[in-house]
């Protein structure tokens, strides 16, 4: 069975002729949900760049399954509140080396355990083997940024530059999306170019193409097309030379806005400057017009997609699955998981999230609801966000006694994993329906998990309900809960 796309749309859209295909499987002849696998992810690690003469910058090593990954691995493991990392770092000491505590930096990146990564710091510089190094700061620069701790992110970067390192363009391009992640925008943006002016001026620091890219980005969120026209004037000027990076996350950047003419107008700049598109520029356009509900386009986009050496991405799929869910267009959807498995692809659990959630927006709860018991029954691993993919479609659709049966029996059963996310969603259900004894039931149950609700959790689980009157009668139970807990 194939997919009706028509080839009438108008999009120019330029096909790629010499690419190596990304992905490919052998056809699948049956079920394929009940045998979808999760790969192992591929883990990357920057060496350090030093600033010490003799030393090669920029390295790059691939370690995947390798001891590095499985010691850090165990090292994530074996430690908790009770048991600070540092005890277990001085356990494997003879084993730890600076690789191990830049993929610590990313796991710990991961979660809000951004001042572990300063443990891990303190505790490298105590080493005889630690040399003080650009790529170390670059990298906890980097995660202070993505955490929103601006002032750690400056206090590392003053610290590199008292313990004799100087910075180059590596450090000044971490510094710069440090303070791109900060909630002021307009004041992050104007300080993110006048690192940029000042890079300029320095023979060690020069503007890379990985700068340009940061900035277009930033200023094609922001909206800001004045300034994306300049500084890819700017960029034309200077003795960089674009990508497909310095594209695919301009066009990514309108897309998600909604800004479609300045996305083609990107995409004609692929053309024009003789680059391909990779299967990421596809990605983006097939979502973009998905989300603007332009799926004449989307389609064409697709058929293109299939036509050239690039091949589709199990992403690929799920977008057109979410966005012609939200279009209520259940029969496109279903066409699409059956196009995904013709060409052999497995689904993941993502995809049966964006099933369970195109099901809700179309009213199909009992396709949902059999889709999941699918899930619950197969062997695999299961994920919270797939039982938050459930709970909300019965919540979209005015089912909360529904949605907290499914809760209970799962909770009691611990059949999936449960954190907040999964009480924040509950929480914004009930109160929206009014259920004032599903709220204090919820609230009940997560004191006896430990999880403490506190003011983000309830404005991100409200948001314009936030000033009702049961919200504000909810948050008055949580206090007397928070206190009940004080007297334990």
């Amino acid at each position: 069975m194939t997919l009706p796309f028509s080839c009438s749309g108008s999009v120019q859209f330029p096909c790629s002729t010499t690419t190596t295909p990304t992905f490919q499987q052998p056809k699948l002849t049956h079920n394929p949900w009940l045998n979808f696998t999760y790969k192992r992810p591929v883990f990357y690690v920057i060496r350090c760049v030093s600033t010490r003469p003799g030393r090669k910058s920029g390295t790059m090593s691939r370690i995947g399954s390798s001891e590095a990954q499985e010691l850090v691995t165990l090292l994530m493991k074996n430690f908790s509140d009770k048991k600070p990392l540092v005890s277990t770092l001085n356990k494997y000491v003879k084993f730890v080396r600076t690789e191990h505590c830049f993929l610590l930096f990313e796991e710990l990146g991961k979660t809000d355990n951004w001042l572990q990564c300063l443990e891990v710091f303190r505790w490298m510089q105590k080493q005889r083997w630690y040399i003080a190094d650009n790529g170390v700061y670059s990298k906890l620069i980097s995660v202070m940024g993505k955490k929103g701790q601006i002032r750690m992110a400056m206090w590392l970067f003053s610290e590199m530059r008292n313990s004799g390192c100087r910075p180059d363009t590596s450090v000044y391009n971490a510094v710069i999306s440090a303070h791109l992640h900060s909630r002021d925008k307009s004041k992050a943006l104007a300080k993110a170019m006048g690192y940029f002016e000042k890079m300029k001026g320095m023979e060690r620091c020069s503007p890379s193409i990985v700068t340009y890219n940061i900035l277009l980005r930033a200023f094609a969120q922001a909206k800001n097309v004045e300034q994306v026209d300049a500084l890819l004037k700017d960029l034309e000027d200077s003795i960089v030379t674009p990508d497909i990076f310095t594209f695919n996350g301009l066009m990514d950047a309108y897309g998600k806005n909604g800004m479609i003419k300045e996305m083609e107008h990107v995409l004609s700049r692929i053309k024009s400057n003789e680059l391909k598109p990779d299967i990421i520029t596809f990605n983006i356009l097939i979502d973009s017009y998905g989300k603007k509900q332009e799926f004449q386009k989307m389609e064409q986009v697709f058929k293109s997609l299939l036509r050239s050496k690039e091949k589709p991405t199990i992403p690929t799929f799920n977008s057109m699955i979410t966005n012609y869910g939200k279009a209520r267009l259940r029969e496109k959807a279903e066409l699409v998981l059956e196009k995904m498995t013709d060409l052999g692809y497995r689904p993941s659990y993502i995809t049966y999230e964006c099933l369970l959630m195109m099901y809700g927006h179309c009213d199909c709860v009992a396709k949902a609801r059999e889709l999941f018991d699918r899930v619950v029954e197969s062997e695999k691993e299961k994920k919270v966000s797939t039982l938050n993919s459930m709970l909300d479609t019965y919540c979209m659709n005015g089912l909360p006694v529904e949605a907290d049966a499914l809760f209970e029996s799962i909770h009691s059963a611990k059949a999936f994993p449960i954190d907040s996310s999964t009480y924040k969603l509950l929480y914004k259900a009930y109160t929206k329906a009014d259920m004032k004894e599903l709220v204090q039931k919820l609230l009940t149950c997560m004191d006896k998990d430990g999880i403490i609700p506190n003011k983000k959790f309830f404005l991100d689980a409200l948001g314009a309900f936030g000033t009702g009157p049961l919200s504000q009668k909810a948050a008055g139970d949580n206090k007397g809960l928070n206190k009940q807990r004080g007297r334990k």
